[in-house]
């Protein structure tokens, strides 16, 4: 009952905090085919992009000039192994074995000679590590990703990853951990190391015309390519910052010149 109150109170925060975001499109624009819902994603887009600057931000710089490099290292393969499960479970849901008989001997490797997962020796012995999700098996089955989402706190998405990230909640071991400190604990641990990790890319977003249309449209190709593992058609690839024709957008990044007919 706890559960349900506290997350129905987060709920009403993120309709209000979206709700309070909305912004108002420039006049004779329209929203990208794969945005529909620009105004509420660039209100919800700006008012996360506050709460990275006043909160996330420094606590990831903070962590990252306090913790060593080397036990950094150590937390991001502790949580990766904890990922593993829901590893586990989509590699067979998309009816690949072989990797997830892989990712399963690697949870045992790294879980017992690694420490708990603190060390990764499975990488060693040449055990390839997987990166699945439930989004990813759904888009796999043939699932398209629908419109974009920004959803608030959790950042950029669409309407085929955002209610899968639930289902991988149910998949991994930190769900069922009946103290809630340690398992609220082991959630803020994550989004901190991947904050840290997200650290670095911060100048070059500071860099380009509309960090939303950059961070929507590399969030859409880098997803295309995961669901198809690697194989992403021509026309599905899009330019980060780029945006449709009509709209007073940022240009696409200079691109390479063509290769000279033989």
């Amino acid at each position: 009952m706890r559960r349900v109150r506290q997350a129905r109170a987060l709920l009403g925060a993120l309709l209000t905090i979206a709700l309070a975001g909305c912004v108002t499109l420039p006049p004779n624009s329209k929203p990208a085919p794969q945005d529909p819902w620009e105004s509420w994603n660039r209100g919800v887009y700006k008012v996360n992009d506050k709460l990275d600057r006043a909160v996330a931000k420094p606590i990831a710089r903070t962590y990252v000039r306090a913790v060593p490099a080397p036990a950094r290292t150590g937390v991001s393969n502790f949580l990766s192994n904890l990922r593993t499960t829901t590893v586990m479970v989509n590699d067979a849901l998309q009816g690949k074995l072989g990797a997830a008989a892989t990712d399963l001997a690697r949870l045992v490797v790294n879980t017992t000679v690694g420490f708990g997962g603190l060390l990764d020796p499975a990488t060693q012995m040449g055990l390839d590590k997987h990166d699945e999700d439930f989004g990813q098996t759904l888009g796999h089955w043939g699932v398209p990703p629908g419109p974009f989402l920004e959803i608030p706190f959790l950042g950029p998405s669409d309407t085929r990853d955002g209610p899968a990230r639930i289902v991988d909640i149910f998949t991994g071991p930190t769900h069922y951990i009946s103290n809630n400190w340690v398992s609220y604990g082991l959630y803020g641990v994550s989004f901190v190391d991947a904050r840290a990790g997200l650290l670095s890319l911060d100048e070059t977003l500071q860099k380009v015309f509309d960090p939303y249309a950059f961070v929507r449209d590399a969030y859409l190709q880098r997803r295309a390519y995961l669901v198809s593992d690697g194989k992403v058609p021509d026309e599905v690839l899009v330019d980060p910052g780029a945006d449709d024709a009509d709209t007073a957008k940022p240009t696409a990044p200079p691109q390479p010149p063509p290769k000279p007919e033989k």
